[in-house]
C-alpha cells in the first residue's frame, strides 16, 4: 500500500476506542494526533529509512481498525 493509499484511507477511517496499544512499544492515547504526527513525519522525511516506521505503525492502526469493523 502506497502513501498516498494511506492517506486516502485514512481520511474516513473510523477512530478506535482510545487508549489503543499497537505493540508492546506504541501506545496511543489520541487517535488524530497519531494519524497527522505519523503522516507529518512521512511528508518531512528526507530518507525512506526513516518513513518505514512510520507507515508500519500506520498498517498496524489500519489492521486493528479493520478488524474491529
Amino acid at each position: 500500500m502506497t502513501v498516498e493509499e494511506l492517506k486516502e484511507w485514512y481520511k474516513n477511517a473510523p477512530a478506535p476506542e482510545m487508549p489503543v496499544q499497537l505493540d508492546e512499544a506504541t501506545k496511543v492515547n489520541d487517535f488524530n494526533h497519531f494519524v497527522t504526527s505519523h503522516f507529518d513525519g512521512i511528508d518531512a522525511a528526507k530518507v525512506e529509512m526513516t518513513k518505514q516506521p512510520l507507515i508500519n505503525r500506520l498498517l498496524k492502526m489500519k489492521l486493528l481498525i479493520e478488524a474491529n469493523l
